[in-house]
């Protein structure tokens, strides 16, 4: 099993591409895996014939161990670097196949006068439902009681956190009768969901609806609104865009130029740069920022420009074009999109006003930047109040009203607006 990013330390396979007995070439797709981040496929380092395969879709697997063994060809055998892994993995293969899946084994019924529900009858936990539980010190017999409603009876990350919401019901086996009727439940309510084309949730659709509920219902949102005059730096880069490609060999669009001025804002106001840990407030050090990107499935991905207050104008046009061109190829990695600490959301790139985004967990604020619009405006000149066509935008902050209040929101997005309403016209590229 490869490293599949930074702290990533084991994964789940999801299907294999490849059976026992078929061929496979140098840098051909073996299977695909998961993570707590990602899918990604992984590639065979060699070709030959596969002799064996060791895990089962499913299977949770520890990052560096043997996963398949591989009778590899003469012609791959000459690098050095191949012969290597077909050693180890060769060793490996007279051993006892190894068993790390994570299953359950059934929980044992208890004494008459308790009643324990087993709702789990797909037993695999995902890594990330682990590592959940982990932090809540929920053992496996715990999570095998809770509800589920994924796909095979497996149990999602909702499922989790609507289980904690609720005070964790079956945390101990509980006599019957001390049951409380009158505790409150999510009352099962059948709408009518009409009818039509039905259409399965994809996995990435499926940990996006998650991860903006458990958003929701973690983060108090507060939204704070203002208003941008971009006119000098929508002239300066129309002025611009063609020299700086002749120049650096990168097409200059407007969002390095909106990762600059907000990782300078961050600057100036680092208790926005945080996340929550319990009672404690984590001020990070590094200013990350992630871009939130359509995929061309639909579906969202959150690229992240990392240490980007460091960064100069041509390293951030390059990192965000690379970091673009990969989500549209469908070739982003683990690293690409770790490790953010501050969020934007271009909704403007979709001909919106402005928008109201759902904070990007675990950090406490994200911001939208909508749609460059020409309006006429009053301005103040040597000549007095004048109207003029300007290139308008509106900015919104949604902010964790748990430890950013109204006076640091408010000023953030405000220098935010400042930053790009005094670009310099005379900046040189």
């Amino acid at each position: 099993m490869p490293k599949l990013g930074e702290s990533i330390t084991e994964a789940a396979i999801i299907t294999w591409f490849k059976n026992v007995g078929d061929t496979i070439e140098d840098d051909e797709m073996l299977l695909e895996v998961a993570t707590d981040k990602v899918d990604s496929e992984v590639p065979s380092n060699v070709s030959g014939e596969i002799v064996d395969i060791l895990y089962n879709a499913n299977d949770v697997i520890k990052i560096g161990e043997t996963i398949a063994i591989i009778k590899v060809d003469e012609s791959s055998a000459t690098s050095k670097k191949k012969v290597s892994k077909t050693e180890v993995s060769t060793k490996k293969a007279n051993t006892e196949k190894p068993k790390i899946s994570k299953k359950l084994k059934a929980v044992e019924k208890p004494s008459n006068s308790f009643s324990v529900s087993v709702s789990n009858s797909n037993t695999f936990f995902s890594p990330l439902i682990i590592s959940i539980a982990k932090e809540q010190h929920i053992s496996f017999e715990e999570l095998a009681r809770i509800p589920a409603t994924g796909k095979e009876g497996r149990l999602r990350k909702s499922d989790l956190f609507q289980y904690i919401e609720e005070g964790r019901p079956y945390k101990f086996t509980q006599p019957v009768a001390q049951q409380d009727p009158t505790a409150y439940r999510i009352p099962q309510l059948n709408f009518d969901k009409g009818k039509g084309k039905v259409i399965e949730m994809d996995r990435m659709r499926k940990m996006i609806a998650d991860h903006m509920v458990y958003s929701k219902h973690t983060s108090p949102h507060v939204t704070a609104y203002v208003e941008a005059d971009l006119t000098n730096m929508v002239n300066w880069r129309n002025a611009n865009k063609i020299p700086f490609q002749e120049k650096y060999g990168e097409r200059l669009t407007f969002t390095p130029l909106f990762v600059e001025a907000v990782a300078k804002a961050v600057k100036d106001f680092p208790n926005i740069n945080a996340s929550v840990d319990g009672n404690n407030i984590i001020v990070k050090e590094n200013i990350n920022i992630g871009m939130a990107t359509a995929l061309p499935s639909g579906n969202l991905i959150v690229p992240v420009v990392k240490n980007a207050n460091a960064k100069n104008l041509k390293e951030l046009a390059a990192k965000v074009n690379e970091l673009a061109n990969k989500a549209r190829e469908n070739k982003l990695v683990g690293d690409d999109i770790k490790g953010s600490t501050f969020t934007i959301s271009n909704v403007g790139t979709f001909g919106s006003v402005m928008g109201t985004p759902i904070i990007n967990q675990p950090e406490v604020a994200i911001l939208a930047l909508g749609i460059i619009k020409k309006r006429p405006e009053v301005i103040t000149t040597e000549k007095g109040d004048e109207i003029a066509i300007r290139s308008m935008m509106y900015l919104s902050l949604s902010f964790d009203h748990r430890v950013v209040d109204g006076f640091l929101g408010g000023s953030f997005v405000r220098r935010v607006a400042d930053y790009f309403e005094q670009f310099d016209t005379n900046r040189r590229i």
